[in-house]
């Protein structure tokens, strides 16, 4: 079974859809993983509201997949008391069968080995590979001496001498290699919450495998792949799903009606044909990954999510910020912390 390539038109249809059609077409596409392996099939449950989301809808329609969480140690404290509380059965919209899995390796022995993670995988891997290689067609993308939309030539060519090692393998490492060894010993099919909307790489991925990637090497499937940051948060607003405190409130960012004010919801959205044209946001964090991943922190707008982490998770953000030594000439985590201010001071962003 296989689905038909898409284009980016095709996505963008699909993301317009009204909510009610979107979650028909995800219960579909699950359904059709379910049966396709036989119920052998798990949710990689990251305990973030994308992922919780696609648990709930799992949830309703079988009382037998099981969610995979990977505790890495990166984590919001919240979002680990989140997913404890439901394994420990606390929400009864939640089936509390979930399997908390570890890497085999913490977060600092990862830099040493491999390298600091900074501005997005793809440039963070150019740059790993031009350290080595300078010659390499990745160093040249890097140098703008060979052109690639996926790098902006001669950007980034400053990190190529950072005095810290820089590489885009923690993901891997950290939750990649637990969720397939989970998959490899259970012989279960992964499900994740993706939304092709996040990067231009998951849109690419989408295009080329569609939500159910039935004849991959690895085979995936991300039924949530068509839906937008907004349909998570209607969704979540409109079924009343649990999900982790560190988000806060979601509240209305700009009215569709004159009576959405104060941030309630409008009656209408909720009432006969769903349309959600209120535009949603979250008082606390808008992302959950990992505390201390820094791809993409070069584009926030300030108080980015270090000035945040500083007011919220001060213990969580010295041990980010401070710490650190020189061994060997190359930058690495000490015993104090894993020196992240010397890296976001060397790539222009604030921390303080």
């Amino acid at each position: 079974m296989s689905e038909a390539k898409h284009t980016s038109y095709d996505l963008a249809q699909m993301q317009s859809l009204p909510l009610e059609a979107k979650i028909v077409m995800t219960q579909n596409r699950i359904r059709e993983w379910h049966e396709h392996w036989d119920g052998m099939v798990y949710v990689n449950f990251s305990g973030g509201k994308d992922s919780t989301a696609l648990k709930h809808i799992v949830d309703s329609m079988y009382d037998n997949v099981p969610s995979v969480f990977v505790n890495t140690g990166l984590e919001y404290p919240e979002i680990q008391k989140f997913v404890k509380d439901i394994k420990a059965g606390k929400y009864p919209c939640f089936n509390s069968n979930v399997e908390i899995v570890r890497p085999e390796i913490r977060f600092d022995e990862v830099l040493k080995r491999h390298g600091y993670p900074v501005v997005s995988k793809r440039v963070s891997a150019c740059v790993s590979t031009a350290k080595r290689n300078p010659d390499s067609m990745r160093a040249k993308w890097l140098r703008g001496e060979e052109w690639t939309m996926f790098v902006a030539g001669g950007k980034w060519t400053y990190l190529i001498d950072s005095p810290f090692p820089i590489s885009d393998q923690c993901c891997n490492v950290i939750k990649k290699k637990p969720t397939k060894k989970y998959a490899k010993e259970t012989g279960r099919k992964p499900m994740t919450g993706q939304l092709a909307s996040e990067s231009i790489s998951r849109e690419k991925l989408w295009i080329k495998n569609g939500c159910n990637g039935f004849n991959l090497k690895e085979p995936i499937s991300n039924p949530l792949s068509f839906w937008t940051e907004q349909d998570i948060l209607h969704y979540i607003k409109m079924f009343n799903v649990p999900y982790c405190s560190v988000y806060g409130d979601i509240v209305i960012d700009e009215p569709a009606h004159a009576d959405g004010i104060d941030g309630q919801i409008n009656a209408i959205d909720y009432l006969g044909d769903y349309e959600p044209e209120d535009k949603l946001k979250t008082t606390g964090c808008n992302r959950t990954g990992c505390i201390f991943c820094m791809f993409g922190c070069h584009l926030e707008k300030e108080p980015n999510r270090f000035q945040r982490l500083k007011k919220t998770h001060p213990r969580q953000y010295e041990y980010c910020i401070g710490g650190g030594e020189m061994v060997d000439g190359k930058w690495q985590p000490s015993k104090e912390g894993l020196g992240l201010g010397k890296v976001l001071d060397y790539i222009g962003v604030k921390y303080e």
